[in-house]
């Protein structure tokens, strides 16, 4: 199973955590790793290259774990309120399209969300 934690700070969605395999399929089958893959990548690049935030993350590949943090999406790092927006709305829209994924994948994903 693949436990995706968000996390957030005062109702603002500013990073996520991913463990595990999805077990859907064999390891380069599993269509729901790749859809997962495939957006996580694009979260990172659409914030670091297309918004110019600066992210923290880790990519563990043995593992599959991964971490990301986007301080830009808080406002005591970012004075640019479209910035903020735009950083933790892409993370926060993330956010709902894995809990799509949970109603027909539930056995394989779970996501949560977590205050810090």
């Amino acid at each position: 199973m693949t436990k995706i934690t968000f996390l957030r700070r005062n109702g603002v969605f500013w990073g996520f955590r991913e463990t595990g395999h999805t077990g859907l399929g064999e390891e380069g089958d599993d269509i729901l790793c790749s859809a997962i893959s495939a957006m996580t990548m694009l979260i990172m690049n659409t914030l670091e290259v297309a918004y110019e935030c600066p992210i923290d993350y880790t990519i563990d590949e043995k593992t599959t774990d991964i971490t990301l943090k986007c301080k830009s999406a808080l406002p005591e790092f970012e004075k640019d309120e479209k910035k903020r927006f735009a950083a933790s709305g892409l993370i926060e829209g993330y956010f709902y399209q894995l809990n799509d994924l949970v109603e027909e994948y539930y056995e394989y994903l779970d996501v949560d969300t977590v205050e810090e």
